[in-house]
């Protein structure tokens, strides 16, 4: 079987969800759940002042866009673009392109999760990166993320930096 990767879908604006729930009635309708495994509408939390009072609120990260985690053949193709609301896939003419590793990072979407032996409040040493060869302490741990924040000391005073898991060593 070939590989899953992440697509990203152009949709009508405001009609995220509804193609996302579209998309997924699909998939369990026609048995699809083998070649299209998960679509996502990435969400960010936002911080909005109404009448003076903050609330936290979700907002889409990329409206009028879907994400998809397929494996491409003509049969996924075809479903996703005549779902309703699609107006078709991101990538040059009708060739969809998937997603890269640098591109999926920042959406907290990994293709692997990395082991790590280390915790909060450990002692690390960075061993890639700009802050190679620093020596700092775990202050907070992201596993969705995979990133762990350190203390890194710089002009004479703790400064929080996050730092990928896979840049960082215990000591």
């Amino acid at each position: 079987m070939a590989e899953a990767n992440w697509y990203v879908v152009h949709t009508y604006s405001g009609y995220e969800n509804k193609v996302k729930a579209n998309i997924e009635k699909t998939i369990e309708n026609r048995h699809l759940e083998e070649e299209i495994l998960e679509v996502r509408v990435p969400m960010q939390e936002v911080v909005e002042m109404k009448n003076g009072a903050r609330k936290n609120v979700q907002k889409k990260m990329f409206p009028g866009y879907v994400l998809i985690n397929m494996v491409m053949n003509d049969d996924t193709w075809y479903v996703v673009r005549n779902t309703r609301g699609v107006t078709g896939f991101v990538g040059p003419g009708s060739k969809p392109v998937p997603l890269t590793e640098a591109e999926m990072r920042p959406l907290g979407i990994k293709a692997e999760n990395v082991s790590v032996d280390f915790a909060e409040g450990d002692s690390v040493a960075v061993i890639a990166g700009v802050w190679k060869d620093t020596i700092g302490m775990i202050q907070k741990m992201d596993y969705g993320k995979q990133t762990a924040t350190i203390n890194v000391e710089l002009f004479g005073r703790d400064t929080p930096v996050e730092i990928g898991f896979t840049e960082v060593r215990k000591i």
